[in-house]
C-alpha cells in the first residue's frame, strides 16, 4: 500500500430538508488500500456512498478523484472516470445469461448496451468477460440464467460486474450481507485478489469477522460524522464506537 491518494473527500456533508446525514466528512482512500467504513444503521454510510458515487449530490464539500475534482459530476461521468459501485440489494440482468451481466457493463457498451448481447463473439470483449468470471469463480457458469446463480455466486457476479467499467476505485455496499460462513470466506478471499485489478476498494459492512482479516484501515460514522479512524484492531477498542454500536458507556 503506497501514500498517494485515490480519493479524497473533503469535508462532505448532505442534508434532506432539515434532516442531516452527513456532516463535515473528510477522508483519503490510499492506492493498494481496502478500507472498511462501517457504523450504526442510519449513520450516513450509503448516503456517503451515494454521495461520492454522484447518486446524491453534496450539500457543501469536495470529492476528489486522484488529482480530479468530480464534486459537479454527475454519476455516469464518475463511472466513466474510474468510480464502480455495487448495491445493498443485488441488481442482476435476472434474465440474461452470466457472461451477458458482464458484456452490458464494459465501458464501450455503456451508450449502447444491447450491443453486447449482439456481440458476445467479439475476442478481446469476451476474453475480458470470461477473465473476470474466472477470477468471480463463475466461468463454469457463463451461460447459465444469473437469476439461477445462488445468493453468494450472484454477489460475486454483481462485483464482476462492477470491475466490466475498469475501475480505479470500487465501492462495495454490503457485499457479504445474508451469505452464510462458507461463502463469506469465498468472498473475503475473492475482494483481497482485487488489489491486482483496482487501485483501492471501500466495503460497507456489518460482519467484524469478516472485515478484521480484509481490510487494511476501519473508518467509523455516526449520526453523520466520523468517530474513529485507524487500523482494525484500534477503531475496534476504541471507547466511543463501542458506544455507537451498543448504545451504552463504554
Amino acid at each position: 500500500m503506497s501514500n498517494s491518494v485515490a480519493l479524497s473527500v473533503q469535508g462532505v456533508s448532505k442534508t434532506f430538508g432539515g434532516v442531516v446525514a452527513l456532516e463535515g466528512v473528510s477522508l483519503d482512500l490510499k492506492q493498494g488500500e481496502i478500507l472498511a467504513l462501517v457504523g450504526p444503521n442510519g449513520a450516513g454510510k450509503s448516503v456517503l456512498v451515494n454521495v461520492i458515487t454522484g447518486f446524491y449530490e453534496a450539500s457543501a464539500g469536495h470529492i476528489f478523484l486522484g488529482d480530479n475534482d468530480i464534486s459537479l459530476q454527475p454519476a455516469h461521468v464518475r463511472a466513466r472516470m474510474g468510480l464502480a459501485r455495487t448495491f445493498q440489494n443485488i441488481r442482476l440482468f435476472l434474465r440474461m445469461t452470466v457472461l451477458e451481466n458482464v458484456m452490458v457493463a464494459m465501458k464501450q457498451h455503456t451508450s449502447n448496451p444491447l450491443r453486447a448481447v449482439f456481440c458476445v463473439n467479439e475476442k478481446a470483449n469476451l476474453e475480458k468477460a470470461m477473465s473476470l468470471l474466472h477470477k468471480a469463480g463463475l466461468a463454469s457458469k457463463a451461460n447459465d440464467a444469473a437469476g439461477s446463480l445462488a445468493y453468494g455466486e450472484a454477489r460475486r457476479l454483481e462485483i464482476a460486474r462492477a470491475l466490466a467499467g475498469d475501475p480505479h476505485i470500487l465501492l462495495l455496499d454490503e457485499p457479504a450481507a445474508g451469505m452464510n460462513d462458507r461463502e463469506t470466506e469465498d468472498l473475503a478471499v475473492h475482494i483481497h485478489a482485487l488489489r491486482d485489478i483496482v487501485q483501492a476498494t471501500i466495503v460497507i459492512e456489518h460482519d467484524m469477522g469478516f472485515l478484521r482479516g480484509l481490510c487494511d484501515r476501519m473508518v467509523v460514522l455516526d449520526y453523520g460524522r466520523i468517530i474513529a479512524n485507524g487500523t482494525v484492531a484500534e477503531v475496534l477498542k476504541d471507547p466511543r464506537v463501542v458506544e455507537a454500536y451498543l448504545g451504552i458507556e463504554a
